[in-house]
Formats: C-alpha cells, sequence, structure tokens
C-alpha cells in the first residue's frame, strides 16, 4: 500500500511537472483558467476546496457532537444499536446519490425559499451581510457544504461516539456521585478526557469533504472564479479535474495543470489524515 501511495503522488508530481515549471509558484496564486490561452492557475480551485470543507464542518460538527451525545448518554440501550447503525449506513451511501439529491431537491429548496429569505433579512445588514447577497440560483458554495455536511456527519459522529465510550466508566460515575448533571458531566469529564480524539475525528471528516467530487459538481456552479458571498458560484479541485480531464489532450499543458491540481489535493489530504491519525492513535490506545 505504501508503494501504491507513493507511486500515485510521484506520477501526479511528474505529469503535473510542466504546468509547475511554466508557471512556478504562481500557478498557485493565479485565478486564470483560460484553455484558448494556456493560462491556468489554482488559485479558484484550492478557495473553493477549502471554503466547501470548512463550512461543511461548521455545519456538520454541531451535529455529530448531538449525535454522539445521545448516543452514548441519553438513549436508551435498545434505540443505540439500531440508531448508530442507521447513521453509519449514510457512510454507504454513493456520492453521485448525494449529488443528485442535492440538484434535485436541495437546489430549488434553496433557490425558492432559502436563499431569498436570507438575501432580504440577513443580506440587509451590515458587513456579515455581504456574504449573503447575489442571485438566488439555488447552487454556489453554502448548498455544496450543506451537501458535504450530510456526508460526513457519519465519519465525525462515528468517532465520538467511540471515544465518549471509552471513556473510563468511573470517571463519569464519580462525577454523577458528586451530583453533576449528565450535561456537566459530559462539558467537565467527557469532552476534557477526549479533546483530542474528537479533533482527530473532526479532521477526518475534513479530509473527506476536501477529496468529494460528483456530489459537489452537481451543486457548487462550476464557475471559474473566487465567490465572494456563499451563495455564489465556484468550484474545487475535485469538480474541475472531474469536468474538465475527458476534454484535455495527452501530452498538453491543460493536462499537465489537471494533474498538478490532482497533486495539490493529494497533499492537502494527506496532510489533514495525518494529523488526524496522530490525534487519534493517543486515546485509542489508551
Amino acid at each position: 500500500m505504501l508503494v501504491l501511495l507513493g507511486a500515485i503522488i510521484i506520477e501526479l508530481f511528474i505529469g503535473g511537472l510542466p504546468a509547475f515549471r511554466k508557471f512556478g509558484f504562481g500557478f498557485l496564486t493565479s485565478t486564470d483558467w483560460d484553455p484558448v490561452q494556456e493560462q491556468y492557475g489554482a488559485a479558484v480551485s484550492i478557495f473553493g476546496t477549502v471554503a466547501t470543507a470548512v463550512l461543511a464542518l461548521l455545519l456538520s460538527v454541531p451535529i455529530a457532537f448531538g449525535v454522539a451525545f445521545y448516543l452514548t448518554e441519553l438513549a436508551p440501550q435498545w434505540l443505540r444499536r439500531p440508531v448508530g447503525t442507521a447513521i453509519e449506513l449514510l457512510a454507504a451511501v454513493p456520492s453521485i446519490i448525494f449529488g443528485m439529491w442535492g440538484f434535485f431537491v436541495i437546489v430549488p429548496v434553496m433557490a425558492q425559499y432559502i436563499q431569498p429569505t436570507v438575501i432580504d433579512s440577513i443580506g440587509e445588514l451590515p458587513v456579515i451581510g455581504a456574504l449573503f447577497q447575489g442571485p438566488p440560483f439555488g447552487t454556489g458554495i453554502l448548498t455544496a457544504a450543506l451537501i458535504l455536511a450530510v456526508m460526513i456527519i457519519p465519519f465525525i459522529a462515528a468517532t465520538m461516539r467511540d471515544v465518549f465510550m471509552a471513556v473510563p466508566p468511573v470517571f463519569k460515575e464519580s462525577a454523577y456521585g458528586l451530583g453533576c448533571t449528565t450535561w456537566e458531566v459530559m462539558r467537565a469529564i467527557v469532552i476534557p478526557y477526549t479533546r483530542v480524539s474528537v479533533m482527530g475525528g473532526i479532521m477526518l471528516g475534513l479530509g473527506r469533504a476536501l477529496g468529494e467530487t460528483m456530489a459537489v459538481t452537481f451543486v457548487i456552479g462550476n464557475t471559474n472564479r473566487i465567490a465572494t458571498t456563499l451563495f455564489g458560484p465556484g468550484n474545487t479541485i475535485a469538480s474541475i479535474v472531474a469536468l474538465e480531464f475527458p476534454e484535455s489532450e495527452a501530452g498538453s499543458l491543460k493536462l499537465a495543470s489537471l494533474l498538478a491540481l490532482g497533486f495539490i489535493l493529494f497533499v492537502i489530504s494527506f496532510i489533514v489524515l495525518a494529523i488526524s491519525r496522530m490525534l487519534l492513535r493517543p486515546r485509542l490506545k489508551g
């Protein structure tokens, strides 16, 4: 597996080397993507990848924490296993199904109801209102982040549930013996004991969100510009590679730029997943 992993990253680097040589460091900062003039840049795709993944975390972490908290502290024993299994089954749904669901269900709801309401209310506020302006097309950065949030909730919730259950019962029993409520035990005992592993689970979800392709491609709008609002369209590294790769010719600068984007995404995902494994290891061993 290590040899295969190394071969993939080397192949991506070698394939993207012509783009790195031609554009240099400017490839990472340029917003151009013009196949006619053969000008390519990764800034828009990097921004879209990071923005959608971070927004997905902001939306999914509170829900995942609530699920894990309910399953470990509040739910009766007979209900914990079926609910936990149902949550985990979401991870088995193909990403293209989430993309189709997002395009045919979520996008119309966003365009007809949510975005117009938010634009007319929050969009009128100073400072923060600038993030919620623009035409209500339904697609965009926020819609893509919402779909990603649904997709990564099972990964984060399952990790949180497992590490919450790994807390020694004597710690919680001692706190209950002192008169603590369930939430006080969670806040003062469980969370401090598991915070490193919880962060590892969140980073694992972030890694999943960074590399998602088809679900994001359906709903992000696929426009090569940096969105100035949450409702604006954009693209991600994975989505632009999926759309542009079939049209690129062998040996062309466009293909080299796409492979360079793949290399950048591989490096970002590898760093995120490596950090998550480092954070998870101490508690899982304990």
